[in-house]
């Protein structure tokens, strides 16, 4: 195998500004441009710098790869999360536009290897300790991987990727590849973030790398679709209870500890566990306060979130009434109860019944839960309701008491932080978060 060029989605516009540093070639027209320019859609016509086009397709190559790039304005990051912000960003390698339900979507084209630089950076501080760099570029590398030999297979098969199933009583879906048919994986947290060369990178990040190249994680002589998110709560959660219903023996639930904490029980789908395990505060790598681990993985502006591990969200009737009703699309009137019906290995909510004075319905999986109950996403739907101030049945106030910070599948980032600063190896972290698994190098 040979080490693969990726297509990555960065911004959806029909307008977008960007600069060209250094000469770039329009395949198009064989014309070489550099400094600023706009391209827009509008009437049907792709217009560069009030100038029509006539393919569907703009391609802009740089001369020279390493001593080129370009910044494209106003990019949206963090898209619906609580931290959704613009910033000019910069990115190596080339630069495509092409049309999309009337818009233009920028894409960036490069080498995987040079991929993984950015996205070790954008997603972790540069600082981050060796150990833990080499980890997440091998789960990087692989989850890319992963997904294009998945889309390939969708797209060969011709088949509809279904992610939505719905009745008059329940609305379950869950979010995963339907949104990127025409790219390889986009730049946002619903991917990998992938911000360019916008942030410092180190010596560090490219050694890591580099040490590491064309090194994934392999299972039964398949490319894991390794996961990772921020903070697992304690107990990592299994692949099929976030995504679609297929079993990866490497992603399993993990307690996130050397020893099983005493005085709990650990079958956290249980509603009386996992009461318990969420309303308290048990021993794991990933329970810390230690600035210097999480700002190996928390950027400046997650570090705007301080709590993660177990964290409290309260609602007014009012709020959480009309918040429900315009998330989920229909009248629940007064919101009664939520109620769980079904919970995962790691205590997440994978169906939650929302009882309200004029309507009721079960939602899941976990990620429309978390959407349904916040204008962004609830850090995870590992919580557990309080209702109180209750008057003729009507709560006047809801509080969710929660644990950790993302779906829970697979390498838990502030866990990991701290596994490598207490000393273990990256085949070590590897190995606590994907059981089953074997290091193989795929290219050179």
């Amino acid at each position: 195998m040979q080490e693969p060029h990726l297509k990555i989605g960065i911004m959806y516009e029909p307008e977008i500004a960007f600069t060209l540093n250094g000469a770039y070639i329009l395949k198009q027209t064989g014309i070489t441009l550099k400094g600023q320019q706009k391209i827009r859609f509008a009437d049907g016509i792709i217009l560069l710098n009030g100038e029509a086009l006539e393919k569907a397709i703009i391609d802009f190559e740089p001369v020279l790869f390493e001593e080129s790039s370009f910044d494209l304005l106003n990019v949206t990051i963090g898209i619906k999360f609580h931290w959704e912000r613009k910033e000019n960003q910069r990115f190596k390698g080339a630069l495509k536009f092409i049309v999309e339900n009337e818009k233009l979507t920028a894409i960036n084209v490069l080498p995987l290897e040079d991929y993984l630089v950015s996205v070790i950076s954008s997603e972790m501080s540069a600082t981050s300790s060796m150990e833990l760099l080499k980890a997440h570029a091998i789960i990087s590398r692989s989850w890319l991987i992963a997904q294009v030999i998945k889309g390939k297979k969708l797209e060969e098969s011709k088949s509809i990727y279904q992610t939505i199933t719905e009745t008059k009583d329940e609305y379950i879906r869950w979010y995963d590849r339907e949104d990127h048919a025409n790219f390889d994986v986009c730049a946002d947290d619903h991917c990998q973030r992938y911000q360019g060369i916008t942030r410092q990178s180190s010596e560090l990040v490219s050694k890591a790398i580099g040490e590491t190249r064309g090194k994934v994680l392999m299972n039964n002589n398949n490319v894991c679709d390794a996961r990772f998110y921020k903070s697992c709560g304690g107990v990592t959660e299994i692949f099929e209870n976030v995504w679609e219903p297929i079993n990866h023996p490497y992603l399993q639930a993990i307690l996130d500890n050397p020893k099983a904490p005493k005085l709990y029980d650990l079958d956290l789908a249980n509603e009386e566990s996992a009461q318990k395990w969420i309303r308290n505060s048990p021993e794991a790598f990933c329970n810390t306060r230690d600035k210097k681990v999480l700002s190996q993985v928390l950027n400046d502006y997650d570090q705007e979130t301080t709590d993660f591990y177990r964290w409290k969200v309260v609602y007014s009737q009012e709020k959480i009434a009309e918040l429900i009703s315009r998330k989920a699309g229909r009248d629940f009137g007064a919101i009664v109860d939520l109620v769980p019906m079904q919970r995962g290995k790691s205590g997440r909510l994978l169906r939650l019944k929302i009882i309200g004075t004029k309507a009721s319905l079960i939602v899941g999986k976990e990620l429309q839960i978390r959407k349904v109950l916040s204008e962004s996403h609830l850090y995870s739907s590992a919580f557990v309701v309080d209702r109180n101030n209750i008057v003729d049945g009507i709560p006047g106030e809801f509080v969710l008491t929660g644990a950790g910070w993302g779906h829970g599948v697979g390498l838990c980032q502030i866990g990991a932080a701290m596994m490598g600063e207490k000393g273990y190896s990256f085949e070590e972290i590897l190995n606590h978060y994907f059981k089953e698994t074997e290091l193989r190098e795929l290219y050179k």
